[in-house]
This record gives structure tokens, C-alpha cells and sequence, in this order.
């Protein structure tokens, strides 16, 4: 496959933190990639570099060929890479359609889209089909802030969907969410990447990572430390010592992941 999201050499630092060390990852095209470390390892502030909220030190990334280094949070999200971010970002005090019809004026501000009065008749029926599609249609005219965690991760997923972006990185999606969900939001990954969707996803459930990813890069220390199948990651010695050896509260689940290997 083809390399379609790269990050080379990035390196940051805040204040006296290195949080990010001449760390590189690539993403090729349709794939789920998944990206794992120890807490502190690094992984949201590359998602952050990645996706502009954090511009690096040192370093390039790169779309499709193309370098996007310190490119606009909205020129990359223009560009067709899609995110979605640990806590949740939706708006608790609309209803869950109103969510998806500001996701529609991705080309205009949020504020503007948040005052249009009215939406057209096909933005509300691609947004009522996303949202039929990760499985919360029901809940359209329900207020957001009363949904369940697990299903604004969803909503977010909807969200981030409508602007049909090529490659979409998800910020801990099994994080806080319960097993029924979490299968339905597996469920909905497969799917979207058999119809050609390319993910980058961060997260501490091994499990989730090892049964959905085809490729894993581990992070360490804001580094790079291994990249490979799931197979191959779970028996590296250096995965289990970087995990190991720094007493994440992910221990236990890597140990079950590589028992279950």
C-alpha cells in the first residue's frame, strides 16, 4: 500500500518537556493503523502536531504527498483528514441532529453554522443517515448533553464523517465506553474502512488495537519504538519493557493481549 499520512522526525518540547524526540509514523492508504505507547508516551501531542493544534519544533508531515507542517487545524480538516479527541467536543445544549446540521457548514464558521436558521432538505437527511448509520438515529431530537458517553463518542464519529474525509484519526474511542458499544463503534470502523476510509487511531484498550489494527507503531518516551502487525508487536521484548518498566496502568492488558496472541 501507499503511504498516504506521514510524520518524520517530529520533535516538540513545552517549556522543559520533551514530549516529542525525532518521532516518525506513516499510515498507508485503507488501513487501520493503530498507535499505543505508555501514558505520556507522546501519542495525542502527535495527533495534535498532526492535525495543527500544536505546531512541532522539528520535523514534517505529510498528506498524500504533500507537506502540511503547521498547516491550520481547518486546512487540514479541508484537506480530508478528520478527527475525533479524547474528551468529546460536541454541543450538550442542542439535540443531536442540530450537532450534525453545524457539522454541514464545515466551509463556513461554527458560529455562522450554528445561526442558520434553517438547513437544506438533503443536509438533514445525510446527517439523519449518518446518524442511522453508527446506530443513533433515535436520538436526533434528544439534547446531546444526555446522551452516554458511548454514544457521543458516536455522535462525534457521525460528526467527523460528514465531511467525508480520506483518512480519520480517532483520540481513544473504546475510552470510557462500555463492550456493547465498543463492538458497535469496532463494527462501524471495519466498515467504514472496507468502503476505502483510512484510520489512525490512539488507544489503551489492547484488545480493541489488537483485534482491528492491521499495523501498530509503539511510542515511548516521545519516540518511535516499533512498528509492525499486531503479531509482531505483541512479541518485541521492547514493547513489553516500555510498558513494563514504566508501571502504566495498561500492564495487565498487555500482558492478556500477548497471552492471547
Amino acid at each position: 500500500m501507499a503511504t498516504l499520512l506521514a510524520a518524520t522526525g517530529i520533535s516538540k518540547a513545552f517549556g522543559g518537556l520533551q514530549a516529542l524526540n525525532q518521532c516518525s509514523l506513516e499510515v498507508e492508504k485503507g488501513s487501520i493503523t493503530g498507535l499505543i505507547g505508555p501514558n505520556g508516551s507522546g501519542k495525542t501531542t502527535l495527533f495534535n502536531v498532526i492535525t495543527g493544534y500544536v505546531r512541532p519544533d522539528s520535523g514534517t508531515v505529510s498528506f498524500e504527498g504533500r507537506d502540511i507542517t503547521g498547516a491550520r487545524p481547518d486546512a487540514v480538516f479541508a484537506m480530508g483528514i478528520g478527527r475525533t479527541f479524547q474528551l468529546t467536543r460536541i454541543f450538550s445544549r442542542i439535540t443531536v441532529l442540530e450537532n450534525m446540521l453545524i457539522a454541514t457548514q464545515h466551509d463556513e464558521s461554527w458560529i455562522r453554522g450554528l445561526l442558520r436558521s434553517k438547513s437544506s432538505k438533503t443536509e438533514v437527511d445525510n446527517a439523519m443517515a449518518l446518524l442511522d448509520f453508527v446506530g443513533i438515529s433515535r436520538l436526533a431530537d434528544l439534547q446531546a448533553g444526555a446522551l452516554s458517553y458511548g454514544q457521543r463518542k458516536l455522535l462525534e464519529l457521525a460528526y467527523v464523517l460528514v465531511a467525508d474525509p480520506d483518512v480519520i484519526l480517532l483520540d481513544e474511542p473504546a475510552g470510557g465506553v462500555n463492550l456493547t458499544l465498543i463492538n458497535q463503534i469496532s463494527e462501524k470502523i471495519r466498515q467504514l474502512n472496507a468502503q476505502g476510509k483510512t484510520f489512525l487511531i490512539v488507544e489503551h484498550n489492547m484488545e480493541f488495537v489488537m483485534s482491528l489494527c492491521q499495523n501498530v507503531t509503539v511510542m515511548h518516551q516521545g519516540c518511535h519504538l516499533v512498528t509492525g502487525a499486531p503479531s509482531e508487536v505483541r512479541a518485541d521484548p521492547r514493547v513489553l519493557d516500555a510498558y513494563l518498566g514504566g508501571g502504566d496502568d495498561d500492564d495487565d492488558e498487555l500482558r492478556e493481549a500477548v497471552n492471547n496472541a
